[in-house]
């Protein structure tokens, strides 16, 4: 009896000893907690984080390269859990620190730095490290046994201003995400809000998934970020985010949505490049969107000037930049592999209301650069919104919230049952131009060589139509198709145009196929390109 006593006080008094959500099974930290973070840095002056010490920010890509992260030190290295975070250093371009939080079922612990965790490339730069103090961690990256059961693979990266990107089974890193994209290509310049704060959720020892919370900072606004990350084929990310207008920020042109960058230099297009044995180089090489049943596909070129193209998108379904061509014989690249970069699609969770789909193109002389940003604006500006898009009364001032899922997968993905357009190709002879298109897949794979297509090409402005031709694919089992048309001649209206608009005029085309021309429904998606016609 007297045993039996003893046994229920020890219980009791150990329960007395648990912390409170403990005992009534509370998270210790949710979204709603960054969610108030958030709002706090709002009503506040924007006050930057100071910078690494200058021996770090003077380190070249090689000098900062060399720095490892030991793999012995990762988080739950030494657990036997699903899911382990290495950490990246400081120094060159991410110059502001960010903080780090560990969260499990009692308690949220801050991770510090320490310099035993790396390697480093030469005994002065430890030394270093070692002794300064402000130096703490650039980012972090999660590793999961992707793509074979005995090995912890790095599926996702968060590292530098707001940007993140993942793997899925099979994939090669290519396109980035961002958190937000502020007045990209704009007259006033673009705002990079950055992730200055992570919390990373300890996974159970069964999971499937893991969570990271985030606190976004910037000069105009704050925000609250939460990323659910579910590793395979594809890797999905649950991304929910609340955003805050800062008092006395500034009032932005566009505030863009699931903001995704990649990089294009060259493609089919232009038939490779002179002097490099690579038919093609591009992490992706088209844009793609649904806008209710139909959907649009718009080939990526590298243009000469900048090229910044907005299409009306109420409610958006999905988008993404897709990397739609996965044959090595496109590339042979043996070392950059892009045929294994991943697409990145965008599907929004709930109704963003009114709004528009913007790619911005930028002209660039190498690949080692992303120019390639495609992005989702509401209609209303931040300064103006609240919750969801239609608006909700919140007690916050000037709110926006959203979430969305990103699939990071291979490029042989099918996203729709319709024909897509596999590949664009141009010829071009002094001032007359031909577009050959080829459609496949879809709808387009159960059709007899012999059916009855129609072809419907719109042509812009100025340009002067000399006929089409739609042919059977015996190779793809597809369609090609092929129009040629005459390119305006400079001079006179055409200049005084171009004159006017400070730049190059976009002429844009669009083809698609259908079952006889009077029938509603398409059979493929919607082809668009748009041509830049310089001025003199």
């Amino acid at each position: 009896m007297l045993n039996r006593f003893i046994a229920s006080f020890c219980l009791l008094a150990a329960l007395c000893l648990q912390p409170l959500h403990a005992l009534a099974n509370v998270p210790v930290f949710t979204f709603a907690d960054v969610q108030a973070r958030a709002q706090d840095l709002a009503r506040a002056p924007y006050s930057a984080t100071p910078s690494v010490p200058e021996f770090l920010t003077k380190l070249s890509y090689a000098d900062w390269h060399a720095i490892r992260f030991r793999p012995e030190k990762a988080v739950w290295a030494a657990e036997e859990l699903p899911f382990n975070v290495q950490l990246f250093h400081t120094g060159l371009y991410y110059d502001r620190p960010v903080t780090i939080h560990l969260i499990d079922s009692t308690s949220v612990t801050p991770l510090s730095f320490d310099s035993s965790m790396f390697q480093y490339g030469s005994e002065t730069l430890a030394r270093q490290s070692a002794e300064a103090k402000g130096i703490g961690f650039a980012g972090f990256r999660i590793h999961y046994p992707l793509n074979r059961p005995d090995y912890k693979d790095e599926v996702a990266v968060f590292v530098g201003a707001s940007y993140f990107r993942a793997l899925g089974k099979g994939n090669n890193y290519g396109i980035s995400s961002r958190g937000l994209a502020l007045d990209t290509a704009s007259a006033q310049g673009e705002e990079f809000p950055y992730f200055k704060e992570f919390w990373i959720e300890r996974p159970a020892a069964d999971a499937k998934s893991i969570t990271i919370y985030a606190l976004m900072d910037s000069p105009s606004l704050a925000g609250a970020y939460r990323f659910v990350i579910t590793p395979g084929a594809p890797t999905v990310m649950d991304v929910q985010c609340a955003l805050f207008a800062r008092e006395g920020g500034r009032d932005f042109e566009k505030v863009g949505l699931a903001p995704l960058t990649s990089m294009f230099f060259y493609g089919e297009e232009k038939n490779g490049r002179s002097g490099d044995h690579r038919p093609e180089v591009h992490n992706s090489d088209g844009l793609l969107f649904e806008n209710g049943k139909d959907w649009t596909w718009m080939p990526l070129d590298n243009p000469k000037r900048l090229s910044v193209t907005a299409f009306p998108l109420n409610t958006p379904r999905g988008f993404g930049l897709l990397q739609r061509d996965g044959d090595f014989k496109s590339y042979h690249d043996l070392a950059a592999r892009y045929e294994t970069r991943p697409s990145l699609w965008v599907r929004p969770e709930g109704d963003w209301g009114n709004g528009s789909l913007s790619l911005v193109k930028i002209p660039t002389e190498d690949e080692m650069h992303d120019n390639i940003v495609a992005f989702w604006s509401p209609a209303k500006p931040l300064s103006e919104a609240k919750e969801g898009q239609p608006a909700q009364e919140l007690p916050y001032p000037s709110m926006m919230q959203y979430r969305w899922k990103l699939f990071w997968m291979l490029p042989d993905v099918a996203l729709h049952d319709l024909g897509a357009a596999t590949s664009t190709r141009i010829s071009q002879n002094e001032d007359t131009m031909t577009f050959h298109v080829d459609f496949e897949g879809g709808m387009l794979s159960s059709l007899a060589p012999d059916t009855g297509l129609a072809s419907i090409v719109e042509l812009p402005e100025y340009v002067t139509p000399l006929g089409k031709k739609l042919t059977y694919n015996p190779a793809t089992h597809g369609w090609r198709l092929e129009f040629t048309f005459r390119l305006p001649q400079k001079g006179g209206m055409l200049d005084s145009l171009m004159a006017a608009r400070k730049g190059p005029l976009n002429l844009r085309f669009k083809a698609l196929l259908k079952q006889g021309e009077n029938l509603p429904d398409a059979i493929t998606e919607t082809w668009v390109y748009d041509w830049q016609l310089l001025p003199k």
